[in-house]
């Protein structure tokens, strides 16, 4: 049996202008996929797209915008995989310190976002085709002051298990990264360096994860035409450590 690629596939990447989303994209691409990237921001949407292939196309699109995601679905057409990654980086607080307002904001890219992502883009997947959400090892592993994240990831998750019953046959997954060195962190925290090192010293690896290690996960599941409804962790060992 001949091995699944994504050459000829139609692919967009919601998110795709940074992080682990860029990182999908390019691999997707590098694969021989056709692959349009979405992003909230132009010039985030500008640099991507002078960085990947040529055959990469973006859109700009604010996920928090029903009928402005509706309108990117029509137009784009017919398409064989959704992966969902946009979000910013999540709040780190003391349970008691928590801004709600702020706290719902988080909820509204990165679980109503991908909500509102499928509800639009669902239509347009066409047979064998499938939906890859995110999520984080927060959700089954909190740390104190991850309240905001646990909720979000473990929200996410649930999310994508009924949206395999609903949506059957599409097919959809959700991606459970560990920690991992990524640009959405640049500027979030004071030193992103040493929590990388922090963290990596206590994972089974002993480093954390790289964006393109994750990456490989998301085309798995749209290669893989037998999984679905499935949480898929790559987090170096985080939950045995």
């Amino acid at each position: 049996m001949a091995i699944p690629t994504l050459s000829g596939k139609r692919i967009v990447v919601i998110g795709g202008s940074s992080g682990i989303g860029f990182s999908v994209a390019a691999h997707a691409a590098e694969e021989g996929a056709e692959v349009i990237i979405a992003s909230s921001t132009q010039e985030k949407l500008d640099r991507a797209l002078g960085r990947l292939p040529e055959q990469v196309r973006g859109r700009r699109l604010d996920v928090t915008d029903p009928a402005g995601v509706q309108a990117f679905f029509d137009e784009i057409g017919d398409y064989d995989h959704l992966a969902y990654t946009a979000g910013d980086p999540l709040q780190i607080k003391a349970f008691g310190d928590t801004d709600i307002d702020q706290a719902k904001a988080f909820f509204t890219v990165r679980y109503w976002g991908a909500f509102t992502a499928a509800r639009f883009g669902a239509a347009g997947i066409r047979p064998g085709g499938s939906i890859v959400l995110s999520s984080g090892s927060a959700g089954a592993r909190p740390g104190k002051g991850w309240a905001v994240a646990a909720s979000i990831t473990a929200a996410s998750e649930a999310l994508a298990r009924a949206l395999a019953v609903d949506l059957a046959p599409v097919r959809v997954n959700v991606v459970r990264p560990g920690p991992t060195r990524s640009e959405l962190w640049e500027g979030s925290i004071p030193e992103p360096e040493e929590l990388y090192r922090t963290f990596g010293e206590k994972l089974l690896v002993g480093r954390v994860g790289e964006v393109s290690e994750v990456a490989q996960t998301y085309l798995y599941l749209m290669r893989n035409g037998f999984s679905t409804g499935s949480t898929v962790t790559v987090d170096g060992g985080h939950f045995l450590s």
